[in-house]
């Protein structure tokens, strides 16, 4: 694990993550219709500092219509490990290239970690998978694989992220990584370099005009106990959003400082983007993991909920036959606390 003052950040979050040794995991005991599993792709933009890919679902699928969200999906196969099932269905939702040589050169999908499975709502265990974008050829600089052609850095946000093709989601579009630790908007530049180091000229043009609108937080009860449910509000402008061609949006999705005068465009005229729930949750957990630290938000101490899964399995539960109106409730958390 890397620690030196004289490497910057995100290179030791990406050591960190490299590093990182999950629990043991109750995945592959699941049966194959409870297994799932999402891809946290980061990639250092022209800051150097660590985004996250995510997207809104499109408001016709089944579950978690209108919602932001990892690239991921249910495993297709016993057979298919938690990385490959996140890795194709990151394909088939936004076009990801499933092999390294039909990435856009000089980069390629490296493989971190994994992290502990999580209890979706609608009984699926989703194990969480983290992915580098780096590059692979010419002169590297350090873990973050940033590699010079003729002087400059190409730009994962330039060469690869408007490549990307939101097939099966509304959108396509990143957030800061290591923002899901702070209260706050960060500006772009902020932790590329220790603190003593100043922001490159323009970071913090995303979060210009939005200075405490990006974390919200409340306390809920669950299966007897106090949970911390997370909201964050992405800003979009600046970036690149990716989006499906027009005749394919169908109604509006519920975004955050929507314009009054949109047009047939949901998209058109937003700020933010709201991430939320198991998401938020996931993107919280792995920033801790990777930076090493704590949010200056309240949250839960525990990762992800492997042991609460063991118990449902040992109830009886989260069996093969897997019925649309499956859905985890307070009296099954209850009665699985108790075991």
């Amino acid at each position: 694990m890397v620690e030196s003052f004289d490497i910057d950040i995100p290179q030791q979050a990406i050591a960190r993550l490299r590093a990182y040794c999950p629990p043991p995991t109750h995945y592959y005991s699941l049966p194959l219709s409870r297994r799932a599993a999402v891809l946290i792709l980061l990639f250092a933009d022209r800051y150097g500092d660590l985004r996250v890919v995510l997207t809104m679902r499109a408001n016709t699928l089944k579950s978690y219509a209108g919602q932001a969200a990892l690239p991921g999906g249910k495993a297709d196969s016993l057979s298919e490990t938690a990385f490959q099932t996140a890795r194709r269905e990151a394909y088939e939702e936004i076009g990801l290239p499933l092999e390294d040589s039909k990435m856009p050169p000089p980069f390629r999908v490296e493989h971190l970690c994994q992290l502990p499975m999580n209890l979706a709502r609608t009984e699926l265990g989703v194990r969480p998978t983290v992915a580098f974008i780096s590059s692979t050829n010419s002169t590297q600089s350090g873990s973050t694989g940033t590699t010079e052609t003729n002087g400059r850095a190409p730009s994962v946000e330039e060469a690869l992220i408007p490549r990307l093709d939101a097939k099966e989601v509304a959108a396509v579009f990143s957030a800061p990584f290591h923002n899901f630790l702070r209260a706050t908007d960060e500006k772009r530049g902020h932790i590329h370099t220790t603190a003593s180091a100043s922001p490159p000229d323009g970071a913090g043009v995303e979060a210009a005009g939005f200075p405490s609108g990006w974390y919200k937080g409340t306390w809920t009860d669950w299966h007897e106990s106090r949970w911390r449910m997370h909201n964050f509000y992405v800003p979009v402008a600046g970036q690149t959003v990716t989006r499906p061609p027009p005749e394919q949006m169908v109604s509006p999705l519920p975004y955050r400082d929507r314009s009054p005068s949109t047009g047939d465009d949901p998209l058109a005229g937003l700020s933010r983007f709201r991430v939320f729930g198991m998401t938020a949750r996931i993107m919280v957990d792995a920033a801790r993991v990777a930076y090493g630290e704590d949010p200056e938000f309240e949250h839960n101490s525990h990762f992800g909920d492997e042991e609460m899964i063991e118990r449902l399995m040992r109830m009886g539960r989260l069996g093969p036959i897997r019925r649309r109106s499956d859905e985890i409730t307070k009296e099954d958390m209850v009665a699985a606390s108790k075991l």
